[in-house]
Order: C-alpha cells, then sequence, then structure tokens
C-alpha cells in the first residue's frame, strides 16, 4: 500500500501529517512529492481545489485534506483510537488544542505572506499585529496550561510541537524568552517523538 502526501518541507501542516505517520507506525506507506502552490500547473490545484497543503492521496486515488482530517484518516487506518483518542472528553480536549494549534500556524503563515508577497510600503501594520496577537494570546495560554505529554502523542500534542516549531523557524525562536515552561515541553515531546527532529526544515 502506498499513499502520496503532496506538502513542501517548511509546512508546518505537513509536518504535522508526516510527525502523525511516523508515530503510527505509516511512514513507509507514504511518498512524499513536493507541492508548489504557487505554481498554477501544479496538479495540487486538482487534488485539492483549495491548492492547499498537505494533500493525501490514497491508494484509490482520494486526495483527503486538510491536516486534520488527514490525521483523523491515518489514525483510522492504523486502527484508531491511538493519535485521536477514543475517550470523548479526551477527544474534545485534543482537537480544542489542535485547533489552537492551527490557528497559531495560520496566524504565523499570515505574517509571512504579508511580508513576503507585499511591497513594504504597501504592508499593513494592523494586520500584522492583529495576527501576531493571536500567537501571543495562544502562547501564553499554553505556558499556563501546557498539554499533558502523552506516552503515544496525541493529534493535539503534535499540531502544538509544530505550531511552536513554526515560530522557531519564521520568527526566530522569539517566543522562547517569555515561556519558560513551554520550551521544557517542546524539548521532551522532541526528545520522545524522533520524527519532530527529523522533519525539522532551518530555511
Amino acid at each position: 500500500m502506498t499513499m502520496i502526501l503532496r506538502s513542501s518541507p517548511p509546512s508546518p501542516f505537513g509536518r504535522k501529517v508526516k510527525i502523525a505517520a511516523a508515530v503510527l507506525g505509516l511512514s513507509d506507506q507514504i511518498r512524499i512529492e513536493i507541492a508548489d502552490t504557487n505554481d498554477a500547473n501544479d496538479t495540487v490545484r486538482q487534488q485539492n481545489p483549495l491548492g492547499k497543503i498537505p494533500v493525501l492521496i490514497t491508494e484509490d486515488d482520494v486526495s483527503v485534506y486538510d491536516s486534520r482530517v488527514i490525521l483523523e484518516y491515518l489514525d483510522d487506518l492504523a486502527g484508531g483510537g491511538r493519535i485521536v483518542p477514543a475517550d470523548k472528553a479526551q477527544r474534545l480536549a485534543d482537537l480544542r488544542l489542535q485547533a489552537l494549534a492551527d490557528g497559531m500556524m495560520d496566524a504565523g503563515i499570515l505574517q509571512v505572506y504579508e511580508k513576503r508577497m507585499r511591497p513594504e510600503d504597501k504592508q499593513h501594520q494592523p494586520w500584522l499585529d492583529y495576527q501576531a496577537g493571536k500567537i501571543a494570546r495562544a502562547l501564553d495560554h499554553l505556558e499556563a496550561h501546557p498539554p499533558v505529554l502523552h506516552k503515544l502523542p496525541t493529534v493535539g500534542e503534535i499540531a502544538i510541537a509544530c505550531a511552536l516549531g513554526y515560530l522557531d523557524l519564521r520568527f526566530g525562536g522569539e517566543w522562547r524568552s517569555g515561556h519558560p515552561t513551554l520550551v521544557k515541553w517542546l524539548d521532551a515531546f522532541a526528545a520522545a517523538v524522533p520524527a519532530f527532529e527529523k522533519t525539522k526544515v532551518t530555511a
């Protein structure tokens, strides 16, 4: 069985999928193909009408997106109840944590795109501040309420680690100075989940 993951190395959402696949023992069933969302001729726009990554192409040629749905799909493929808790209360807590992490990543990406796609004199600082505020509030919340690190990391924990990793990649790790508890949490996650380091990119 071979699936195809359309993604890009710096994508934190793609990283979520790669780490989840490794945790679930499914990495050898997935072939990674680079996608260029800026290329109108890239087939990713047919695989996902939104033209966004990641997209997982199943062996039945079904396109699965976005990362939250892919993680659910992989968990089910691995037997279910592994990274997506079966317990209703724990499932809700982890899905909420994943939503928070995904929101942080979205806010970070929007800031990057604002600076990358617009000339400096056209950049809208209130918009950048608005996105930065989302991340700041989320970081403060997580510092006060760090996730529990389970033996097998859940979707929420994987997502939070990827969000923090993206802040390291694109914002020079500025978040670290004011969030020592969260730094320790990420260090513990990295030590427990080798795929986190293996999926790290520096540019």
